[in-house]
Order: structure tokens, then sequence, then C-alpha cells
């Protein structure tokens, strides 16, 4: 069958046969929090790059259907090296992960021999693999902590995850990449400004990716799996976030009495909605697109995933 094919078909016949392959191929579908509402129905589990990171670990199945963009799925591979590590959608890339290569950090890392590297894992396995260790949005300031305070810092790609990770652990000798996520980027002062005009009783939480006035501006800063848990835990609040809309369709989708509303209804990751159920069910059925890291990529970048595993 062709996409096309699968796209003929109804919502429920779609939804049959990715648990029919998914239960004969003993799989689990691991999504995104940014995935599209009809992804997140489907999947075991949902989470943000942590979670899932450390859940790709601990999975009981022979195949992973990774429904995110590409470097997420290259993380599943290189830490399941005997399972099958599927996307969807081959070109579910992030413009980010592209936003600092493995010759950049080489060059930084002769320029400054004695700086750790911590890299985002919103990067390609090939930069991972020249990093000490990698952090997500959610314990970038944890990693950091982990090295003594006269260590130096290089930290990429995202300028805006740096800013907020050097603040607060309180270092002056952290080097931030200059580069940044487009959805967050994009969320702006006046946004903030509006959403607190319109619900003036809310509580703002914003992305570590926002700009730095942004972040200055919000009651909260948190990783994705960070505002699900406040929502989660404070269902009487109204609550204004600064992150992609797919989350707070999840969020209103599992707890439907929590006001929750979206800094900008703009922000949409486009990368992340290539991902349908037409993809899904041709991913289980046809084993469409395996992802493959290099093993002498592999294991390097494993070694800087690893460190970060470690860090309590």
């Amino acid at each position: 069958m062709e996409l096309w094919d699968y796209a003929r078909l109804s919502e429920d016949e779609l939804i049959l046969r990715i648990n029919k392959a998914r239960a004969e191929r003993n799989a689990v579908i691991l999504a995104h929090n940014y995935q599209r509402l009809q992804i997140q129905d489907i999947a075991d589990f949902l989470g943000d790059s942590l979670q899932l990171a450390k859940k790709a670990t601990r999975v009981d199945a022979d195949v992973i259907v990774f429904c995110g963009v590409m470097f997420m799925a290259e993380v599943a591979a290189i830490l399941n090296p005997d399972k099958t590590v599927l996307i969807p959608e081959i070109q579910a890339g992030c413009p980010l992960a592209a936003g600092a290569t493995a010759e950049d950090i080489i060059q930084l890392k002769r320029k400054y021999p004695d700086f750790v590297v911590v890299t985002y894992v919103n990067s390609t396995a090939e930069t991972k693999a020249v990093s000490d260790i990698t952090c997500t949005s959610s314990n970038s300031v944890e990693v950091i902590n982990s090295f003594p305070p006269h260590r130096g810092i290089i930290f990429v790609p995202d300028k805006n995850l740096c800013r907020y990770a050097k603040l607060q652990s309180g270092r002056d000798n952290i080097i931030c990449w200059d580069s940044n996520c487009y959805v967050h980027d994009r969320l702006t002062i006046q946004d903030l400004k509006q959403a607190k005009s319109k619900y003036p009783d809310a509580t703002i939480i914003v992305h570590p990716e926002c700009p730095p006035d942004v972040q200055d501006a919000a009651d909260f800063i948190f990783s994705t799996g960070g505002m699900y848990k406040y929502a989660k835990e404070h269902q009487d609040e109204t609550i204004v976030l600064g992150t992609e809309i797919g989350l707070i369709e999840r969020i209103r989708n599992e707890f439907p009495k929590v006001k929750v509303y979206p800094m900008s209804e703009k922000a949409i990751c486009s990368n992340m909605k290539l991902i349908t159920l037409p993809k899904v069910a041709r991913s289980l059925e046809q084993n469409m697109y395996k992802v493959e890291v290099p093993e002498n990529v592999a294991q390097r970048a494993k070694m800087a995933i690893e460190q970060m595993l470690e860090v309590k």
C-alpha cells in the first residue's frame, strides 16, 4: 500500500491496523507532547525529551515507533541497538538540531580545550558524539551543576536555554552557542502581555527556549514535563503556557476541568505535525522508516547520553 491508500482509510480503520500490527510486532509507540492529538491518543507513552529518553531504555518491546522528530528517534536507536526503531516520517527533522554541527563543536574545543561541552539533546547524533554530556530542558541546570564551579562550559545549541541555565546555576564561565527553537523564540513579550490581559488571574508558565524578556516576565519557567505536572497538580488554576500547542491539547484532553490556554495559537511545530495516523500505520506494517546511527557515532553519543541519565 502507498501512503495515499492509508490516507483513504477512516480513523477507526487506521487505529485497528495500528493496534493489530503493534501486537503482532511487539511494538511500543512513544510520542512527544507536541504530537497531534490523534497520535497522542494511540501512544503507549507520552512525555518530554528526558522522559522519552528514559522510557526508551526500559521498554520491553522488539520495535519502538518514535512519534517525534529525528534526533529523538536517534536517541532511542542509540540506547537500544538491539531493537528496531522506526520514525513514521523521515522528513521530521528539527531546525535547532541543525544549529550546531560536530565540526562547530570540534572548533570550539580547540579554542577552549579545558571546557566541558554540554549539548542539548535537540542535536544530531554526530554532535552528541563529540560532546562530553547531553542535557534536556528539564535537567540542564542539574547537568551543569554536576561539574565543579571552576570548569568552563560550552553549551550548544540553544542560546535561550543556555541563558536560563547560566542564570539558574549562577555561573559566568558558560559560553552560549547562538541558535534557537523557531517555535519558542517567536513567542514575544507582547504575546505574554496580551495573554495576561485576557486572563488576568492566570499563572504564566513558559519554556526555557523562550526569549529572555519572556522568561523574565513569566511566573514559572518549566520544560513541557514540568508544565504538564503543574497543570495536573493545580487543576483549579487558570494557566497560560508559552510553548507548542500540542501540550495544551494533551492537558485539555486528560484534564478537561483545567483552564489552560496557549500564549499564542501560532506556536506550532510544523515538523512535529508531519506525523499522522496513516504514516504510523504504514510505519508499523512496512517497517518505515528504520533509524540507524553508524556504530562509531552511536558508541560515542551513547556515552554523552548515559552521562546525562546518571545525573540526579
